[in-house]
C-alpha cells in the first residue's frame, strides 16, 4: 500500500541541478563577462567562498568575495523565482497521486523560500502537505532524519512510503531507513546511473505516462 510519497526537488521535480554548475557564469554575463570554457566544473568543487574568491581573482571583480558570492546567490535565487521549469511528466504524476488522495510531502537540501517560489510560479505548490529542508532538519541527505520527519507528517510508517529522488546517496540513507524508492534520471547524477537502478525499487528516465499504482499492481 502506497500511504505517502516524499519528493526530493532539484533533478527530480524540477530541472534545476545544473544551475549551480552554470551560476559563476550566469554571474559574469551579468557583469559583460565571458567565462573560460569549464568554469563550472571548477567551481564545483570548490566551497562557495572560494569560489567566489576565484571569480573576483580570476577576472580582476572590483568586488570583495563576499559582493561576489552575494550576486552568484542572486542568479540561483532568480533561476527558481522566473525561470526553473517541471522536468518530463512531473505534473501529470502529481496530479494522478491528488486524485488518488496520496499525501505528499517535500524533502530538498535547498533553500524552503526558492522551493516554494518555483513551485508556486508552476502550479503544483498546492499538492504538498509540507516542505521540509535540510537546513531546518539540521542534517543533510546523509542521515534519515528529513525523511522521518516527512513521514511524521504524512502519517505513515516508512515501507508505506515512497521517496522520490535522483541523487544516489539520498537514496541510500532513505532505502536503509525502510523507505521504498522511486529513482529518477538526471544529467547531474548521470555517472550514478547504473547503481541508481540497482538501488531504486524503481528507476525510471523520466515521469512521462508513469502511473506508481498500475507499476504496483503489475510487480505484484
Amino acid at each position: 500500500m502506497i500511504r505517502g510519497m516524499i519528493f526530493d526537488v532539484d533533478g527530480t521535480l524540477l530541472d534545476s541541478s545544473y544551475v549551480w554548475e552554470d551560476a559563476g557564469a550566469r554571474y559574469l554575463e551579468t557583469r559583460g563577462i565571458t567565462a573560460e570554457e569549464g568554469l563550472g566544473r571548477k567551481l564545483f568543487t570548490m566551497t562557495l567562498e572560494d569560489g567566489a574568491r576565484y571569480l573576483k581573482d580570476t577576472y580582476h571583480l572590483p568586488l570583495e568575495a563576499e559582493e561576489v558570492l552575494e550576486g552568484v546567490l542572486q542568479v540561483v535565487e532568480d533561476f527558481y523565482y522566473h525561470e526553473a521549469q517541471l522536468k518530463e511528466g512531473a505534473i501529470d504524476f502529481l496530479c494522478r497521486l491528488h486524485e488518488k488522495g496520496i499525501p505528499m510531502v517535500i524533502a530538498s537540501s535547498s533553500k524552503k523560500e526558492h522551493i516554494e517560489a518555483a513551485l508556486s510560479r508552476l502550479g503544483v505548490l498546492q499538492y504538498f502537505k509540507k516542505v521540509f529542508t535540510c537546513s531546518e532538519a539540521g542534517a543533510g541527505k546523509e542521515q534519515p532524519r528529513i525523511f522521518f520527519q516527512a513521514a511524521d507528517c504524512l502519517g505513515a510508517h516508512p515501507e508505506e512510503i515512497w521517496v522520490a529522488e535522483d541523487g544516489l546517496y539520498a537514496m541510500k540513507t532513505a532505502a536503509a531507513a525502510g523507505f521504498r524508492i522511486l529513482g529518477l534520471y538526471d544529467e547531474g547524477s548521470r555517472e550514478d546511473w547504473e547503481e541508481i537502478r540497482s538501488t531504486a525499487d524503481l528507476a525510471l528516465e523520466n515521469l512521462k505516462g508513469f502511473d506508481i499504482f498500475w507499476e504496483r499492481a503489475a510487480a505484484r
